[in-house]
């Protein structure tokens, strides 16, 4: 192994797992406004750098979503080729997605507090119990 491989791949491993984690959920954020087709999702995570990700998992994630009824697609015609599925948030989708939001605040700044030398837990968790949190 050479210098630094160990951590180049601890990184990527942090990565994938922390992706694995979100993209359910990003997906999910990127239709809220509007549905969107399967490529342009992928261009939107593209976008953000850290969220990039290939057809081989965004496809299987879209057809999860829709199984799971949190996604309902429909078919619009394209003025530059064959006919797109559009996926839009379901009410249910919406659920998950409302859910999901109102608990990361939470959880990043919890994971941001252990990462950050020098934080003091306890002090955020003085007076509570495990069954208050």
């Amino acid at each position: 192994m050479e210098p630094g491989e160990a951590r180049r791949q601890a990184s990527g491993k942090a990565e994938s797992q922390l992706l694995k984690g979100v993209l359910e959920y990003c997906v999910l954020a990127l239709m809220r406004d509007e549905p969107k087709y399967g490529v342009e999702l992928l261009r939107e995570l593209q976008a953000t750098g850290a969220l990039a990700t290939g057809q081989g998992t965004v496809y299987p994630l879209l057809s999860r979503l829709r199984r799971d009824e949190l996604v309902v697609t429909t078919w619009r015609e394209s003025t530059s080729g064959p006919p797109r599925r559009y996926y839009e948030l379901s009410g249910s989708g919406r659920a998950a997605l409302a859910e999901f939001t109102a608990i990361w605040p939470g959880f990043r700044g919890a994971v941001d507090r252990l990462l950050t030398p020098g934080k003091e837990l306890g002090a955020h968790l003085e007076g509570h119990t495990l069954e208050d949190r």
